[in-house]
Formats: structure tokens, C-alpha cells, sequence
């Protein structure tokens, strides 16, 4: 993969230039910090000129905070499908949460290592969910307490094939496509076929969004 811009959105100026500092390497193009915002008004004023690959931005903001600059990114057709990855902390469930119904990529952790967040953005970019391993399993306990009652998750996957339901359960547990295409004895190519036609079939926006269904449908052990 070519190199990865990012938009990095945050309302501290000592974060935007330390997230800079952790991404780009010396001497390694691979993740270059090419836009930078100090709010979600900002952002969405540079987004209407600019394209960076993924956006990386805090949730707690002035002026427009990340949750309604993510919904503003994903009602415009031309940021519709921008990967959009969520900075966290540990208290900040109920945000993250309204995160995940406006549509972000996934979640990292503040003090995630330089090593993990370039690799998640390049996930993200990739399609792949994005969800810090300190995070995830209060996103998938929420998503499976959602559940209570409900069958209705269950009723979405009524219609899909036994292997469909297969491979949504390996998207469940967080495999990339090409471990799933290992795992089922499928090349990439069907692999990323399945996966999108899941999204559309589903009405998943994305693989996150995938994720948490397989969960609350029971498919995913221990779900």
C-alpha cells in the first residue's frame, strides 16, 4: 500500500502535534499527518477541498465535537465512506457507543502504542474494524446486552446461506479478510466478495458495524 494521509481532528494542540510526532518516522513514508484541526467545524471546512485516506479524531471537542462531525461526514456522498477512526479514553463508553451509530471505523485508546496506531490506521483504511483490545470487549458487551430480548439481530441473518453465517462469524471475531480466507479455505478475492455483499445484504455500513451484529445474533462464541 502506498502512503496513508491522515487528517488528525483534536482540540489540543500538544496532541495533534504528538499524534504527528508518533506517526511519521524518520526515513518511513508510510503514515504521513498531512491535515491537522483543532475542531469538527474545522474539519469539515477542510474535508469540502481535501481527501486525507483516514480521519483520526478526538470526541470531545469545542465549537462541533466528533460525534456530529462524523454524522455531518457521512451524510456528504463525497465523505460518505471515509474511514473515520475515534480517539478514547476509559470514560467515555455512552460516546462511544453513539460513536458506533454514526458511523466511526473504530476506537483507539490515547495512549495506544506509536506501532498500534499506525497499524490501525492502515486497517482502517484497508476496511478493516478497528477496535483498541481494551475497548473492544466493553463495545461487544454493550452490543450483546442491546440484545436482551430481541431477536431481531437474529431475524436479519434468517435469509443468509450457512456459509454466509460462517463467514459473519469469523468477521465477528475480528479476523481480517485474509485469515478468514485461510480459515474457510477461500482465496482473498472471495473473501473480500463475501464480506462485501454481508455489508450491503445486512445494511452494515462497515465491518465494525458487522462485528457487533455477529454478536448480538448469537454467532460468535460466548456472544
Amino acid at each position: 500500500m502506498s502512503s496513508i494521509s491522515v487528517m488528525v481532528v483534536d482540540d489540543h494542540l500538544l496532541v495533534r502535534a504528538g499524534l504527528k510526532s508518533l506517526l511519521e518516522l524518520p526515513g518511513d513514508p508510510a503514515v504521513t499527518v498531512e491535515f491537522t484541526a483543532e475542531h469538527g467545524a474545522e474539519a469539515l471546512k477542510l474535508l469540502r477541498t481535501q481527501r486525507p485516506d483516514v480521519v483520526l479524531m478526538d470526541i470531545r471537542m469545542p465549537v462541533l465535537d466528533g460525534i456530529e462531525t462524523l454524522k455531518a461526514i457521512r451524510a456528504e456522498t463525497s465523505t460518505a465512506d471515509l474511514p473515520v477512526v475515534i480517539l478514547t479514553t476509559f470514560d467515555e463508553d455512552d460516546l462511544l457507543f453513539a460513536a458506533l451509530e454514526a458511523g466511526a471505523s473504530g476506537f483507539l485508546r490515547k495512549d495506544a502504542e506509536p506501532t498500534a496506531l499506525r497499524e490501525a490506521l492502515t486497517a482502517a483504511v484497508r476496511g478493516d474494524p478497528v477496535l483498541d483490545s481494551r475497548v473492544t470487549r466493553r463495545v461487544i458487551e454493550r452490543a450483546v446486552s442491546a440484545r436482551g430480548n430481541d431477536n431481531t439481530a437474529s431475524v436479519r441473518l434468517e435469509h443468509l446461506t450457512p456459509r454466509e453465517k460462517e463467514l459473519l462469524a469469523c468477521v465477528g471475531r475480528g479476523l481480517t479478510n485474509d485469515e478468514i480466507a485461510g480459515e474457510l479455505f477461500l482465496s482473498a478475492a472471495t473473501t473480500r466478495t463475501y464480506v462485501s455483499r454481508l455489508m450491503t445484504q445486512l445494511g452494515c455500513r462497515d465491518r465494525v458495524a458487522l462485528v457487533l451484529l455477529a454478536h448480538q445474533a448469537g454467532l460468535v462464541s460466548g456472544a
